[in-house]
């Protein structure tokens, strides 16, 4: 059986939109300047190391080379000869990752998360043997080691497996310490720079009024839409941290530009409250095609000498429902256009077909991002 659907859409002038789950943005609010900017030289710096899992019960790497070479290096590090191949399955070789935070110093502890390099099964009860963690420079800012802990399971027996998440990554947590910092003092700053994390030439102006109109001196200009650069006044030199307590608590109202987003995996669209639309006649039918194969078989008579011949019997079945018109006024705003899709009951795919229509006409006063 094969089934076809179509849409007829009919646009006079311009607009459309649509959504599945659908979801939009509330307007715009003011937010605290920490969520808005970000310090440069205050951010995460990403952790790598190769390891070892040891203690698997038969789950580990069964036939991957640099896991038997990994684990016979280990040994005779240990004073353990290794004259002939080792072969073990209860050994897996893993990555292993985590994140310094900034200002992170010596002894402190990071989460670890682990993920499978080789055919390993399963990385449950397995413990991780001293691991280093290197930056991007190459140098060792942690150590880890320690049992992990499986979000999930995998177990199989005959024809028949039972798995539940992913049991070929694992986590530590609080399983890598710090060994070494990495120097940055920020009282020794004369000055600041804040990146906008969406960066806007509006953003980038209220966040400079703002900054001024607290410290009372015109100490914050932006470069760009992404970059206000913040001068220290003179009774916070040495204080950076005091003054920056001070300002990434002032409200600012970020702006952004008119936003569609669309996933067309899961038929969800969000619309941003900026979006406006401009007159619009939308005309919304359904047409649903029906092929239908059954198979037949012309069997000869008995004794006849012929021959069984198959065939297929094809029904075809076309339904058409009515279209209804809907007009929508230019400029309209989010809700009015939400419940004049919601009216004429498309779904969710025809809505995603509608959008990106009108948007391909020039009648979408958005960008339209598809996922």
């Amino acid at each position: 059986m094969k089934r076809f659907g179509c849409t007829r859409v009919m646009l006079a002038a311009t607009l459309g939109l649509s959504v599945v789950g659908l979801a939009w943005m509330s307007p715009a609010q003011a937010a605290r300047l920490k969520d808005v900017v970000n310090i440069e030289g205050v951010r995460e710096n990403p952790l790598t190391g190769f390891g070892l899992v040891v203690g698997l019960n038969g789950t580990g790497d069964s036939s991957t080379s640099f896991t038997n070479q990994s684990m016979k290096m280990m040994l005779e590090r240990m004073g353990v000869s290794t004259q002939q191949g080792v072969k073990v399955k209860n050994v897996a070789a893993v990555i292993v990752t985590a994140m310094l935070p900034p200002f992170a110093r010596q002894g402190g502890v990071l989460d670890a998360t682990l993920s499978s390099l080789g055919d390993a099964k399963s990385l449950q009860g397995g413990t991780l043997i001293l691991t280093p963690l290197k930056g991007a420079d190459g140098k060792i800012y942690a150590v880890s080691q320690g049992p992990v802990s499986v979000g999930g399971f995998a177990v199989e027996g005959g024809n028949q497996k039972v798995q539940k998440n992913h049991p070929t990554v694992a986590r530590i947590a609080g399983g890598a310490i710090v060994e070494r910092e990495i120097p940055f003092e920020l009282n020794n700053e004369s000055g600041l720079q804040l990146s906008l994390k969406n960066p806007d030439f509006t953003t980038a102006n209220r966040v400079v009024r703002a900054i001024n109109g607290a410290i009372g001196q015109p100490v914050a200009q932006a470069r760009d839409a992404g970059t206000v650069m913040v001068q220290l006044p003179p009774e916070f030199q040495g204080r950076v941290v005091d003054f920056v307590s001070r300002m990434e608590i002032l409200e600012v109202e970020p702006d952004t530009t008119a936003q569609v987003v669309i996933n067309e995996r899961t038929g969800t669209i969000v619309i941003g409250e900026n979006v406006r639309v401009s007159t619009v006649a939308l005309a919304h039918g359904d047409l649903s095609i029906r092929i239908t194969e059954t198979p037949m078989v012309s069997q000869p008579n008995p004794m006849s000498k012929g021959a069984t011949v198959a065939a297929t019997n094809t029904q075809v079945d076309v339904q058409e429902k009515n279209g209804r018109v809907i007009e929508m006024p230019e400029g309209v705003t989010l809700g009015e256009l939400v419940r004049g899709l919601n009216s004429i009951g498309v779904s969710p795919r025809d809505l995603i077909a509608i959008l990106q229509s009108i948007k391909a006409a020039g009648a979408l006063q958005a960008n339209l991002q598809v996922m």
